[in-house]
Parts: C-alpha cells; structure tokens; sequence
C-alpha cells in the first residue's frame, strides 16, 4: 500500500520534493511540525551539551586528574617511605655497630686500667714486703749482733768469775781476750 500511494504521488506531482511531503503527509507526519521539533531538540541538545553536560565532564575530568594525582602521591610517598625506613633501618644498623664498639672500647679501656691497677697494687704489696723482710732481716742481725756482745759479756764475766780464783792476772786476760775472739768471730 505504501508502494502505491509512493508511486501516486510521484506521478501526480511533477517534483521529487512535493512528492515526498505528500507522502509523509499520507503517513500522517506533518512535516512543518517535525522540522520545527528537530530545531527544537537540536537547540535543547546544545544548550544542554554546553551548560549542563560540558562542565559535569569538565568536573569528572578534573576528579579523575586529581584523583590520579592523588594516587601518584600516594606512590610517591609510599616509595619515600620506604627509603625513609631502609635509611632509618641502615642509621640504627650503624649506630647498634658503633654502640657495641663503643661498649667493647670501654669494656677493654676498664680491662686494661684494672690490670694497671691490679699490677699496681701487686708492685706495691711486693715493695712493702721486701722492705719488711729487709727490716726484720736488719733486726735480726741487730738483734743477734746484741745477743753475742752480751753472750760475750756473760761469758767474761762468768769466766772471770770461775777463773777468779784459780787463776792470775794474766792468764784471766789471756782467756777473756780469746773467749772475745771467738764469740766475735762465730
């Protein structure tokens, strides 16, 4: 049916154009009415495309720019972070190995000064014995020296004594000197 009023209108009108107005207006479309909602909804697409959904994309873009910079910070931060932590892992590293060497300097230093000390001390000890076995070996001899002069002098005088009345003069003097001799020489 279409196909005939198509080929009626073309053969009653003498141009392309009224033709095809002819059959839209056999369809019932009212061709005026559409041009005029076309423009209509070209303007409204317009309108809409640059107040409304220009700047909703320009906002989205711009969301989506700061959210990707976002992350890209985050990254960054992240990768700082963890140079941060593998310095800060490495300066305690370092500082444990400077302590426990400060603390085997010192433990060694104390070694040290007590084994000074101690030799010291043993010097000293050693000092103070030998000067006392060098005091009592001098009042030893001392001491013996004063026990034979006064042997000596008991012996003379218990000689003298015995040898009073027995002997002379001379012979007393004669044994004293040779009783004196032998003490001091022994």
């Amino acid at each position: 049916m279409h196909s005939l009023i198509l080929a009626e209108t073309t053969a009653n009108s003498g141009s392309f154009v009224d033709g095809f107005v002819q059959l839209l207006n056999g369809l019932g479309v009212n061709l005026p009415g559409l041009l005029a909602q076309m423009l209509n909804f070209s303007i409204v697409a317009f309108i809409l495309w640059r107040f409304a959904f220009k700047p909703v994309i320009a906002t989205l873009d711009a969301r989506q720019k700061k959210i990707e910079s976002g992350l890209k910070y985050a990254e960054e931060m992240k990768a700082k972070l963890d140079a941060t932590q593998q310095e800060s892992a490495v300066v305690i590293k370092n500082a444990q190995l400077e302590a426990a060497k400060f603390i085997e300097e010192a433990r060694k230093a104390a070694k040290d000064f007590s084994d000074r000390e101690q030799k010291a001390a043993a010097d000293r000890a050693n000092d103070i014995v030998a000067k006392a076995q060098q005091a009592i070996e001098l009042e030893h001899k001392k001491m013996l020296a004063d026990a034979r002069s006064e042997i000596a002098r008991l012996v003379v005088a218990t000689t003298q004594r015995v040898l009073a009345k027995e002997l002379n003069d001379a012979d007393r003097t004669r044994y004293n000197e040779s009783a004196t001799r032998e003490l001091t020489n022994a």
